[in-house]
């Protein structure tokens, strides 16, 4: 423990999941204990090629394993439990989450063999977890998956309120409502600080309800001639329920397509959720239906090049399609950075004579996370002495605690990944920054972000590659003509450009003389050659190789 920290004192330090949306990961410590909250994944950019997805680097915590006294989830999310499975080695610690959660988390253990290595505890909404100086007790809050919980969690020096994801949802279609009268129950008792969602900050006025959705899409399908296909995520549960609503309401048979989908509906089905999904069929049956009796739900919404909504749209799913006449309804939120994908796919599309439907054209979503209203409210129930918000952009954090401060919340604190806040006692201070950081999930492996692997694939990928294979003697004197390779480089001429290149090598290595004899000079004449031969022509630097094959003597 650093000397800055004191036992008596209580600590939050989030990981990941500030100044961004996604990979929560969040610590309290005190007395020399952690606890951590959620622990998930976020999607990579096209920074990262050859990357889907990355983690929290969690080394800070992993070199002090032996004081985390436990892991909790608050929900199902990837983005709150997907980096389990990849970090479990580093943490060993155990973990608890609801029975939904804990089945997502099982099937993500399977995958690579480790649901036995795991302890996995299952509680349920309400219950105390007591973990050292950390007593624990979760409740009900709604969010866009079953068994979202928000954490009170109790130390001696107050309570801390942990959201989770969560908004206010009068009409959720699936689970219960927020326990409103729990957290002004907290509140009357006194909360020290209050760790919550930010994602919607910038919404006037409320997230809206599961049920208006409903209601909304009822009079926009109904008349629809042909397929309707909906696309939403794989873990928004309660905008499933309502899709089997509607499809029921409107007569349709229902189709779900997509390996996430079925994965998170057999996970709920386990808990008693979605146990009964009318006139469904699968995607086979489905095209000896008529087409006005069909509705497809996809994976896919945001454009994904593997989800059946693209495989569809490009004709490449091999048995559920779309034709003149049908109508698509991407029932979600555009996450920034998707948008050139989605434009594309919704471009494709209506270029086939498709009908397609967004939130930006018909009230088809609702957001699972609190708009300002919703903000206002909660802060009213709680009345916490501290603002910490988190779950955001730099933008959403520094607005939520401005915000937080004019509904008379005493202290606001703009925390960053690695910032080691002390909430009591005193005034809440960042006291120290401790390493945080991203890793990429390659494969089976975790590399840094900034590591040699992806310098090399973000050259490769903006700047090409050349390769020379030399076949010389023990003297160095080449017994045939460079063999010269360009991929990504230019897109014209190549073989000219691969001949020329190979003459500006052969010159290079003549003027070596006696120092030929050292591979390493040899390389080196090659590679300056090479390289300045390209950056000439196209003022880019491609990632250069040489191969040398030295005959032997005879």
């Amino acid at each position: 423990m650093s000397a800055r920290l004191k036992k008596d004192s209580l600590y939050f330090l989030p990981l990941g999941g500030v100044n961004e949306i996604g990979m929560n990961l969040n610590l309290y410590g005190y007395n020399d204990q952690w606890l951590m909250v959620d622990l998930g994944t976020s999607f990579a950019d096209d920074a990262m090629p050859g990357v889907d997805m990355i983690v929290p680097d969690v080394t800070w915590i992993a070199d002090r394993r032996d004081q985390l006294l436990g892991l909790v989830l608050t929900h199902a999310h990837e983005d709150h439990l997907g980096a389990i499975s990849h970090c479990w080695d580093e943490l060993q610690c155990p973990v608890w989450a609801t029975g939904f959660a804990a089945s997502v988390l099982r099937r993500k253990l399977a995958e690579k063999g480790m649901v036995d290595d795991v302890p996995l505890h299952i509680y349920q909404p309400g219950d105390l977890i007591e973990l050292g100086p950390f007593r624990i007790r979760s409740m009900n809050i709604t969010h866009s998956t079953p068994e979202s919980q928000a954490l009170a969690i109790e130390t001696p020096q107050g309570t801390v309120l942990h959201t989770g994801d969560w908004k206010l949802d009068p009409r959720p279609m699936l689970g219960p409502q927020t326990e409103v009268e729990a957290l002004r129950g907290y509140g009357d008792r006194g909360v020290l600080a209050l760790v919550c969602d930010s994602t919607n900050v910038f919404s006037r006025g409320s997230s809206g309800s599961e049920g208006e959705v409903h209601d909304s899409l009822i009079p926009l399908l109904r008349d629809k001639p042909g397929r309707i296909a909906v696309t939403t995520f794989s873990s928004n549960l309660a905008r499933l329920e309502t899709l089997f609503t509607v499809a029921n309401e409107l007569g349709r048979h229902i189709c779900l397509i997509g390996r996430s989908l079925h994965r998170f509906l057999a996970a709920a089905q386990e808990n008693g959720y979605l146990k009964h999904i009318p006139n469904q069929v699968d995607d086979r049956e489905a095209g000896f239906l008529p087409r006005e009796k069909i509705m497809y739900i996809c994976t896919g919404c945001q454009g994904e090049p593997r989800g059946a909504m693209a495989r569809i749209a490009f004709g490449s799913h091999p048995h559920a399609v779309v034709s003149p006449g049908d109508t698509v309804v991407f029932s979600s939120k555009i996450i920034p950075g998707n948008e050139r994908t989605l434009f594309k796919l919704h471009n494709e599309l209506v270029s086939r004579g498709i009908e397609v439907i967004t939130e930006k054209d018909a009230f088809v979503h609702v957001s699972g996370h609190p708009s300002r209203d919703e903000l206002a409210e909660m802060y009213a129930l709680v009345r916490p002495q501290i603002a910490v918000p988190v779950h955001g952009e730099p933008r959403h954090l520094v607005e939520h605690a401005r915000f937080a401060q004019s509904l008379q919340v005493p202290h606001g604190i703009v925390p960053r990944n690695g910032d080691l806040i002390r909430l009591a006692p005193g005034a809440p201070d960042v006291v120290e920054q401790v390493p945080a950081g991203r890793l990429a999930i390659d494969g089976d492996e975790l590399i840094p972000i900034q590591g040699g692997t992806l310098q090399v694939r973000r050259k490769l990928a903006f700047n090409g590659a050349a390769a020379v294979t030399l076949v010389v003697d023990e003297r160095g004197s080449l017994r045939a003509p460079p063999q010269v390779l360009l991929a990504g480089v230019v897109n014209y001429d190549i073989e000219d450009i691969e001949a020329e290149i190979a003459d500006e090598i052969a010159d290079a290595l003549v003027l070596l003389k006696s120092a030929a004899r050292d591979d390493a000079a040899l390389e080196q004449a090659a590679l300056r050659a090479m390289r300045g031969y390209l950056r000439g022509l196209t003022g880019r630097k491609p990632v250069c190789q040489v191969q040398i094959v030295r005959l032997p003597q005879g």
